[in-house]
């Protein structure tokens, strides 16, 4: 028999230990306190939470106070009795570290030059066009022209050396709020048919109210004239709001058309439900007709066009050049822009999953993700409001090549994301505070085209040897 000697002593450390081990459980990391304590009221992403504007101060200090003290009169607890000193003091760090992931978009200076240095590329801005507002589409004719769309309306055909020529012909737009003549697509066989496709916000009045919808004009291109016009698609119902129109066209490799359409503004009700038009990228042919294969033709309850659903606002579609798959990108609320790759039936989730928060600071959701429901590519924190992609293809930008292009809005700049395969490793900030980029295509001579808003330039990016 082994006999055991225990000390007194022993006994004692043993027995504080299990009650402080009881007492003071597993040490929690800043992160994992801001989940338990503050993600139901500010959004599980503190990344999404600290992209606000502060009511009492960014300073640690400042911070510490919030933390620990509250403002119970305007709903925020104490949290001082929860949480010890250091434990405030690193939920302090975290969002301090946090903010700077908003700084970091924040570029003081206007350039100083049209010469812009990235890590693997250094380009030249060539003016190519000038004076347009807001050149929202681009598309590029077989002898060189390009095709410009400006949310104002006008429609130009820009030639060498600046020139400019407006065509007639196009759509009524609505260009109010985030509306007005869109996208512009060209058909596959444009050399033989001349078809060309503008996006816009189609307006109708009732009774007193102004009403709008996402429409498709389909028309043929004679010399400077647009003739034999066609609305082949147009997104029901209309709605009094005047933004959310997502609008971007692309063709995939079997001639069908995929238009994207916003919800509108009405979460609540129309991104979930395929027995309206909004909120979804739809599958049309050519001329406006349905596919037989559609994923939702045979509900007699649902929208024939819809492809996918859950979508809030798509600014961005390309053909993936190898896949031939359909590429979106949209804009979240506060924070959870998505990068997505469109399948056949499927719903995306808005508003049901979201990264991001609403523009009150307040959430949306406590969810990002749930099953049955899409997970994006790749998402942003803070909303960089994407607007236009392109596919870095052929031997113009060797540094670049294989990369995603992405324009920002909000932050004005080019978003260039290093992918592997179909994930994100890396992103760089690329012509910081050029302006607002609406759009950016690769033209068929393999140069890259950036569209800027106000007072509306088009540049082509000149690859330049140092």
């Amino acid at each position: 028999m082994i006999k055991f000697t225990i000390s007194a002593a022993f006994i004692t450390v043993f027995i504080l230990s299990s009650f402080l081990i009881e007492k003071n459980p597993a040490i929690k990391t800043a992160r994992e306190n801001y989940q338990t304590y503050c993600s139901s009221c500010h959004g599980e992403k503190v990344e999404a939470f600290v992209d606000r504007k502060w009511k009492h101060g960014t300073a640690k200090t400042d911070l510490v106070k919030s933390i620990s003290e509250g403002y119970p009169d305007l709903g925020m607890p104490t949290w001082k009795a929860s949480l010890n000193a250091t434990e405030i003091d690193e939920l302090a760090d975290l969002i301090l570290e946090s903010l700077k992931n908003v700084d970091q978009y924040k570029f003081a200076n206007k350039p100083t030059s049209n010469v812009f240095t990235s890590e693997a590329q250094t380009v030249k801005l060539d003016t190519v066009a000038a004076g347009l507002g807001s050149p929202w589409g681009l598309a590029f004719l077989p002898n060189g022209d390009m095709l410009v769309s400006t949310r104002s309306g006008d429609i130009y055909r820009i030639g060498k050396n600046q020139q400019k020529t407006k065509l007639s012909g196009g759509p009524t737009a609505l260009a109010e709020g985030q509306g007005g003549l869109l996208d512009v697509a060209l058909h596959p066989n444009f050399a033989k048919n001349q078809l060309v496709y503008f996006s816009y916000s189609a307006v109708k009045t009732e009774g007193d109210q102004k009403l709008s919808t996402t429409a498709v004009m389909r028309a043929k291109l004679t010399g400077n004239t647009l003739t034999d016009q066609k609305v082949i698609f147009e997104a029901l119902p209309y709605s009094k709001t005047k933004h959310h129109y997502g609008s971007r066209m692309v063709f995939d490799n079997k001639g069908y058309l995929f238009v994207s359409v916003g919800e509108r503004g009405n979460e609540k009700e129309n991104p979930q439900t395929i027995t309206n038009d909004l909120g979804k990228v739809h599958r049309i042919y050519d001329d406006g007709r349905i596919p037989e294969d559609n994923p939702f033709i045979k509900d007699k309850t649902a929208r024939g066009t819809i492809y996918s659903y859950g979508h809030r606002n798509p600014q961005g579609m390309i053909k993936h050049p190898t896949t031939g798959e359909i590429w979106t990108h949209e804009h979240g609320p506060r924070g959870g822009d998505e990068l997505n790759i469109i399948k056949k039936g499927a719903n995306y989730g808005w508003p049901v999953i979201s990264y991001g928060i609403n523009y009150d600071g307040k959430p949306i959701t406590n969810l990002t993700a749930k099953e049955g429901m899409e997970q994006p590519l790749n998402y942003w924190l803070p909303s960089i409001a994407p607007s236009g992609i392109a596919f870095v293809e052929g031997t113009k930008y060797p540094g670049w090549k294989g990369n995603l292009m992405i324009g920002s809005l909000r932050f004005q700049y080019l978003n260039r994301c290093v992918m592997n395969g179909n994930k994100v490793v890396k992103q760089e900030n690329l012509l910081k505070n050029i302006g607002r980029v609406r759009n950016i295509k690769q033209g068929p001579d393999g140069y890259l085209y950036v569209s800027v808003e106000e007072p509306g330039y088009i540049f082509r990016l000149q690859p330049v040897t140092m």
